[in-house]
């Protein structure tokens, strides 16, 4: 089988939810991770935020949001519906959302909109069932990545704060093996020590993350910094191959050695 890209194939919109927590003991925040089944074809095994591709679905839930938020535009809104209800799925957890009437979502409230969201497979017949709203304006952009040329993903990342973090989690293990929380310099550590798997992609955004304090911190840095598409290359230096994203886009580390790097 040929898999020489096509530069010409579009490239398939997903999001993802970087979900912050405060720290135990007034440590550092702490991040929601998943750890994809070995199985799946991308990233299988690895340590990643909550999200995956936008639906058709979502992008129809955005269409009908668009006149309440002009200031978001329709792509953007998409991935931010898809990275609230890829959450919920995958993790159990109820971010972005309000009840109608103003009553806390409490963590049975969250199982039972997890399990409507499962059989109708769509956020909006969910909202309609619980009685629930979007809240968009909750989620902050923080960068925009694509794939390789093979894999083809547009992935927005987004940041979100949850505040104490006592809230019940569990893994979707159609996909993923387990869920955690852990702060972005354990993850990391993680890593390196050959316990958890970390791809190239999540890496550079877990370095980024770890040098905030708090989630006010990154979510005011990641306002104030360009957010263009970012894309990785292989470069040679000194003989070897290195694979490179740009500089002056918040990244402390923007380069590491090929043999070093997984790519998913």
């Amino acid at each position: 089988m040929s898999h020489t890209p096509d530069e010409n194939a579009p490239w398939v919109p997903a999001a993802t939810l970087v979900i912050f927590r405060h720290g135990a003991a007034g440590g550092p925040p702490e991040l929601l991770m998943v750890q994809r089944a070995r199985a799946m074809r991308f990233a299988g095994g690895a340590c990643v935020f909550p999200g995956g591709r936008v639906d058709p679905a979502d992008m129809d839930l955005a269409a009908t949001l668009a006149s309440a938020h002009p200031a978001i535009e329709a792509e953007d809104m998409a991935g931010r519906i898809a990275a609230i209800r890829e959450t919920l799925e995958e993790t159990g957890l109820a971010v972005g959302l309000r009840a109608d009437n103003g009553a806390a979502i409490t963590a049975a409230c969250a199982a039972r909109a997890r399990d409507v969201l499962q059989q109708a497979g769509a956020l909006a017949p969910m909202l309609t069932a619980m009685g629930w709203q979007v809240l968009p304006d909750a989620l902050v952009p923080f960068a925009r990545w694509r794939s390789n040329p093979v894999r083809r993903f547009d992935t927005r990342f987004y940041l979100i704060d949850i505040g104490t973090g006592a809230v019940d989690i569990a893994a979707d293990t159609t996909e993923n093996t387990r869920a955690f929380w852990s702060s972005a310099a354990d993850t990391l550590r993680g890593d390196e020590a050959g316990e958890l798997s970390v791809i190239f992609p999540t890496r550079r955004n877990l370095e980024r993350l770890a040098r905030f304090a708090c989630y006010a911190d990154a979510a005011d840095h990641a306002r104030a910094t360009p957010m263009p598409i970012i894309r990785a290359r292989i470069v040679q230096q000194a003989g070897e191959e290195w694979l490179t994203i740009p500089e002056g886009l918040g990244y402390p580390v923007v380069a590491e050695r090929m043999a070093l790097a997984k790519r998913g």
